[in-house]
C-alpha cells in the first residue's frame, strides 16, 4: 500500500523512516519531504507546500493513498486533515476544529477546565486593558507569558518577576512579535516540577500511551539559555511508573478526549500532554495535536514492530482495546546551526553523515537541510537529530554522541548534557 508522510522535519523523517520498514508498504510519498527522506529507502518526496490542503488531498487520490500521517501543526490548522477525509483517506491527525487544541492555547484552557484535567490557574489577554484585572486573577505567582496561536515553540517566556512579566506581555501586545499567534495572550502560574512528554495515540474514544520521552528545551547545557523548539530527548524516563500512567490517563487523557467529543470534535492522531510533575501532583502545560520533535524520533526509534497497522486502526476508528507498544530505550541529540534560534545561519556544508550512520543504532535525521549544487548544506535551526537506540538509556546516550562526533558543520550547537540527569530531566 502506498502511505503519505506530510511535513519537511525531523519528525516527518522519522515517520517515513518508521514506515517504511512496515513490510505492507510499497512507497511513503512525503510531502514535500527533505534530503534525508529522498534517500531513505521506499520513500519519494513531491514538492507541494504543507497549508496547500487542496494539492495534497488531490495527490492522495490520485497516487491511491491508503493512509495519510500529518507532522506539522500548521497544517492540521490550514485544515488538510478535512481535505484528506473529504477525499476518503484516513488520516492520522484531527480537522481544523481539534487543531485548535493546540492552536490556542486559551481554547486549549477552557477544554481542560471544562474536563476537569488538572493545570495551572490562567487569564486571557486580549488588550492592554486586560492586563491588570489579569495580574490580579493570579496574585501571588510570577505569571508565564504564552502567546496564544502558533509559535514555532517559541512563544513563551517565563520571567523572573511579576515586573518583567508585565513588560514580556505589553511588548507582546505592542510589538507582535508571532504575527496573529500574539494578537491574544494566556498568563499562567508558573509551575515547578520535572516535565515530561506524554503522547497518546487515539481513535477519539480508545488511547495507546506511547513511549514516554523527555524532552530538553533550553538551548544550553543545565537547562540554560533560550527556549528551542527541542534540543535532544530520550526514552523511557524514570519518573512515570505504571501507577503514574494510569493516574494520567484517567486525569487526563480520557476526560480531554470525553470533552472533545462531547463538542463534536472527532479527534483522531496523536494527543500530547505536556505535563509537569509538580508536588501536588501531574498538571498540563499545554496539549499539542502531533507528535512532538524530537520526540517523535525517540519514541518512533523505541516502538518496536510494525506501526503501520496501529496507526491504520486509529485512523479508521477502531483502535484496538488490547494494544500496547513493546519499547526499547532511545535518545536524540539536535545539532544546530550557528545563531539558533533567533537568526541560524545557513548554507553551511555539512560533512560526516554517512560516518555516523555506520555506528550501531545510530539513525541520522534530516531537519534544516538542503542540496545545493550536490552539496549537502544547512538550511535551517535545527539542522539534524542524531538518535541511537540500544537496550538501556545510558547506553542509546552513548551511541549518540559517538554518531554526533562524527559530523560536522561550522560552528554547530549541540548539548552535551542530553539524559545527563536520567530520571530528573
Amino acid at each position: 500500500m502506498k502511505v503519505m508522510v506530510i511535513g519537511s522535519g525531523g519528525r516527518e523523517h522519522a515517520l517515513a523512516w518508521k514506515l517504511a520498514q512496515s513490510a505492507r508498504v510499497e512507497e511513503v510519498l512525503c510531502v514535500p519531504g527533505n534530503p534525508g527522506m529522498a534517500r531513505t529507502p521506499k520513500c519519494t518526496c513531491v514538492a507541494v507546500r504543507v497549508e496547500d490542503a487542496g494539492a495534497i488531498a488531490a495527490l492522495a487520490s490520485s497516487s491511491s493513498c491508503q493512509l495519510a500521517v500529518i507532522g506539522p501543526e500548521a497544517a492540521l490548522m490550514a485544515g488538510v486533515g478535512d481535505r484528506l477525509r473529504a477525499a476518503g483517506v484516513p488520516v492520522i491527525g484531527p480537522n481544523a476544529d481539534g487543531a485548535l487544541l493546540e492552536g490556542s492555547k486559551a481554547f486549549a484552557k477552557e477544554i481542560m477546565d471544562a474536563a476537569g484535567v488538572p493545570t495551572a490557574r490562567w487569564a486571557r489577554v486580549r488588550c492592554e486593558e486586560d492586563l491588570p484585572e489579569a495580574f490580579a486573577l493570579l496574585a501571588g505567582a510570577i505569571p508565564v507569558v504564552k502567546a496564544d496561536g502558533l509559535a514555532a515553540g517559541k512563544g513563551v517566556v517565563v520571567p523572573s518577576s511579576v515586573e518583567e512579566a508585565q513588560e514580556v506581555a505589553l511588548r507582546f501586545l505592542r510589538e507582535r512579535p508571532f504575527g496573529s499567534a500574539s494578537e491574544a495572550l494566556v498568563l499562567e502560574e508558573r509551575l515547578d516540577g520535572p516535565e515530561v512528554s506524554y503522547i497518546v495515540l487515539t481513535d477519539g474514544t480508545r488511547a495507546l500511551t506511547l513511549p514516554i520521552a523527555q524532552d530538553h528545551k533550553a538551548l544550553l547545557d543545565g537547562g540554560r539559555g533560550p527556549n528551542t523548539g527541542g534540543m535532544g530527548a530520550y526514552t523511557p524516563t524514570r519518573l512515570v511508573d505504571d501507577a503514574l500512567r494510569k493516574h494520567i490517563d484517567e486525569a487526563v487523557i480520557v476526560p480531554t478526549l470525553a470533552e472533545l467529543r462531547r463538542r463534536g470534535i472527532d479527534f483522531r492522531g496523536f494527543l500530547y500532554a505536556g505535563l509537569m510533575l509538580t508536588p501536588a501532583g501531574p498538571k498540563v502545560l499545554e496539549f499539542n495535536t502531533r507528535l512532538g520533535d524530537p520526540e517523535a524520533q525517540v519514541i518512533l526509534a523505541s516502538w518496536q514492530g510494525d506501526v503501520l497497522e496501529l496507526l491504520l486502526a486509529a485512523a479508521e476508528g477502531r483502535l484496538p482495546d488490547d494494544a500496547y507498544v513493546e519499547e526499547r530505550a532511545a535518545a536524540l541529540v539536535v545539532m544546530a546551526a550557528p545563531g539558533y534560534p533567533e537568526q541560524p545561519r545557513t548554507g553551511e556544508p555539512i560533512t560526516g553523515i554517512d560516518e555516523a550512520e555506520a555506528r550501531e543504532g545510530v539513525v541520522v535525521f534530516h531537519a534544516g537541510t538542503r542540496m545545493d549544487a550536490g552539496q549537502l548544506v544547512t538550511s535551517g535551526g535545527r539542522v539534524l537529530g542524531v538518535l541511537a537506540s540500544a537496550e538501556l538509556p545510558a547506553e542509546a546516550i552513548q551511541r549518540a554522541y559517538a554518531g554526533v562526533r562524527r559530523i560536522h558543520f561550522p560552528d554547530a550547537q549541540f548539548r552535551s548534557d542530553i539524559g545527563a540527569a536520567l530520571g530528573e530531566g
